[in-house]
């Protein structure tokens, strides 16, 4: 009886859902209305807003600035980085981000991200990525994504780990970033060079570039087509629907 009731809500849930995905006129893609996210305690729907004669007015909307330093990035911005765009984004808070092997990173400074940012993303300037290898706020936030800071590693171990085992390419001499997350990696648009200088530190420091995605469109993109966004400042409220 028990079994049966659990089904019955099960068939309740997925009927509301379809029924609901009905009624999404603006859809992500054709098959794809919207996606679910977990931020802040709760379930946030990402969507495209619906009003299909809404306009991005904010800061969003220029065309130009100055470059340096707003200067356009390449889409291939280090070797074995993997650029990615909005589909992508998505997939990745369903896959990685959903059970807890990703983490997407808006790398931009507070006044930025309490204005809003992507579902799901935690607020780690670029600044912060760019410290000295051994300063405590950077150390606690490797840590805090999956990295182990190693005990003294002698020459004869790193030799061996330098020819490729032992997951030596996953190693530093400081660092074991074989259980660190992969990491979504973001910030204000293709102009914006926030994300590519946190990417670059991130590397330099021997994160392994295959555990890094970098979102080129970021904000920017994002808004433009209508896709939900969050404010911190406001318990994750969603901002646009």
């Amino acid at each position: 009886m028990k079994l049966i009731g659990v089904n019955i809500a099960l068939c309740a849930a997925l009927f509301s859902v379809q029924v609901e995905a009905r009624d999404v006129e603006v859809k992500t893609t054709k098959e794809k209305a919207f996606s679910s996210v977990s931020y802040g305690g709760e379930q946030i729907k990402v969507q495209r807003i619906q009003d299909a004669s809404h306009v991005i007015e904010d800061s969003f909307a220029k065309t130009s600035r100055p470059c340096p330093p707003f200067c356009v990035n390449p889409i291939s911005i280090a070797e074995n980085i993997e650029t990615v765009a909005e589909l992508e984004v998505i997939d990745f808070m369903e896959t990685d981000y959903a059970v807890g092997e990703g983490a997407i990173i808006d790398t931009r400074i507070s006044t930025w991200y309490q204005r809003g940012t992507i579902p799901g993303s935690i607020n780690l300037p670029f600044t912060v990525f760019e410290k000295p290898a051994d300063n405590p706020e950077l150390v606690e936030i490797l840590e805090s994504l999956g990295a182990r800071e190693r005990d003294r590693v002698g020459a004869i171990q790193r030799g061996i780990e330098s020819l490729g085992f032992f997951d030596g390419d996953m190693k530093t001499e400081q660092w074991d970033f074989t259980q660190a997350k992969q990491l979504l990696v973001w910030c204000n648009g293709p102009w914006c060079d926030q994300a590519p200088r946190a990417i670059h530190a991130l590397v330099k420091m021997g994160y392994p570039p295959e555990k890094l995605k970098y979102y080129r469109g970021g904000m920017q993109m994002w808004q433009s087509l209508g896709l939900t966004t969050a404010l911190p400042e406001e318990n994750n409220k969603v901002a646009s629907k």
